[in-house]
């Protein structure tokens, strides 16, 4: 792939918005992935640009790609990475196909536009730009683009930590998802940067009853038992107020107007909180799951006969736990929600990354104020879970991102995972300039 057109307009490296509508193009929906095709695009363009890179891979249609960029020897490597892999559009209204690709109204529109293939356009324009300009970082810059992060990681980051981790020898920082992207609040602008995630958790809630004939309805039996335990599951579980959390509304608060913030304190005090997260809205929508422990019935597993009433249901349930919190707490806390006579197992546990380092978040704070200054950078704790709790098993803090100067009227939170996934071209613009700022700095 050349990344200098014939016709000696601007290069590719210089506008993300063309390298994220190749990307989008490559249906990388997980499962089945098949990122090959779309990892073997990338490795073109950075071929182009000199940067070296190899392929790594522990199934060839499910590779991941390594980049290095040479730095001055300053400072440790740099680590950049992301996922390619996309999650379904099935039974999802688009209003265009999920894979187009296509700029419409300034928007660019496809599966992975937010997640995160718009973020890994930025990375490829910086590395390749600072390459062909011949800038060389403080330090060793690795650009890591990942297979699998929507299902758990085993063909991406977990492979690659696990058997390739003298890859990522030295490094003490990294970038990832998500973060660094616009949230308006009473029409102020916040960057939220991510540098804590919550932990993943998944059980099995076991439901027994009398069995029947279907013919003899059984009131109050096993089905409406599951209903009860379902709309038990709506109420929220109990407020905790962890040390991220804490900061990230505190300074919150201190950019907003004064009657703002005494309400949006309030959030920090347990008795409050609900009642103010009801009040503010849509305004903190992505406060409320890293205020709580959460709990959702994803799956439902019962009978396989019309005419048999089953003695046992099942419902899965995908657990969010904040950091500091096991599934023993979450287990509890939902038997004080819904009562004593519902089975739990645990089906798996991914703890969550340690304590946030914070030694690079001023420098990511200073490159957003720089590139907008009327916003406001704060910490985050990010409500899901990311290939950052793998690379912390080496040691590596990841700081959530990348950043999207996002105009009011887009929801990033609404449109995660969600149908209509676009960005704006200038967003793009924005991320890719904040991005190469960093690769200038990270040794500040």
């Amino acid at each position: 792939m050349n990344g200098s057109p014939a016709d000696g307009s601007t290069p590719l490296y210089e506008t993300p918005g063309e390298i994220l509508k190749c990307l989008i193009r490559y249906n990388t929906t997980n499962p089945p992935g098949n990122e090959a095709p779309c990892i073997n695009y990338i490795k073109g363009l950075l071929d182009w640009a000199s940067v070296p890179n190899t392929i790594v891979a522990s199934d060839p249609s499910r590779p991941n790609l390594v980049a290095r960029l040479p730095g001055q020897g300053k400072a440790p490597p740099l680590l950049l990475y992301g996922h390619i892999d996309v999650v379904t559009t099935a039974n999802q209204k688009w209003r265009l196909n999920p894979f187009i690709g296509e700029e419409i109204d300034g928007y660019i529109w496809g599966r992975g536009a937010l997640d995160m293939k718009g973020a890994i356009a930025m990375m490829l324009s910086a590395v390749m730009k600072a390459r062909v300009e011949g800038m060389l970082p403080p330090g060793d810059v690795i650009l890591a683009v990942l297979s699998d992060e929507e299902a758990r990681s085993a063909y991406g980051a977990d492979y690659l930590v696990t058997r390739q981790p003298q890859l990522f020898a030295g490094v003490k920082y990294a970038i990832g998802e998500f973060g660094g992207y616009t949230t308006h609040i009473a029409k102020h602008r916040f960057y939220p940067i991510m540098i804590g995630e919550k932990q993943g958790c998944g059980l099995i809630a076991t439901i027994h009853g009398q069995g029947g004939h279907g013919a003899w309805p059984a009131r109050g039996g096993i089905m409406a038992r599951l209903a009860r335990y379902l709309l038990s599951l709506e109420r929220r579980l109990p407020v905790h107020i962890t040390p991220i959390v804490k900061e990230q509304v505190r300074l919150t608060a201190e950019g907003l107007p004064p009657v703002i913030k005494q309400t949006y304190m309030q959030l920090l005090l347990p008795a409050l909180t609900n009642s103010i997260l009801d009040t503010l809205g849509s305004q903190v929508r992505m406060l409320d799951p890293v205020l709580h422990n959460t709990a959702t019935a994803t799956i439902i597993q019962a009978g396989d006969s019309y005419n048999v009433i089953p003695g046992r249901i099942t419902v899965g349930l995908d657990c969010r736990l904040l950091p500091g919190f096991g599934p023993d707490d979450i287990i509890a806390e939902l038997k004080a929600l819904a009562g004593n006579d519902v089975d739990y197992e645990v089906t798996y546990f991914n703890p969550g990354t340690p304590d946030p380092d914070m030694g690079l978040f001023d420098t990511l704070s200073d490159i957003l104020k720089e590139a907008d200054p009327g916003g406001i950078p704060t910490p985050m704790l990010f409500p899901a879970v990311t290939d950052a709790r793998l690379f912390a098993r080496l040691g590596i803090q990841t700081y959530g991102f990348t950043p999207l100067k996002l105009p009011p009227e887009i929801n990033f939170e609404q449109l995660f995972h969600a149908a209509d996934e676009r960005v704006p071209v200038t967003a793009l613009d924005f991320g890719a300039k904040a991005i190469y700022a960093l690769l200038q700095r990270f040794d500040e």
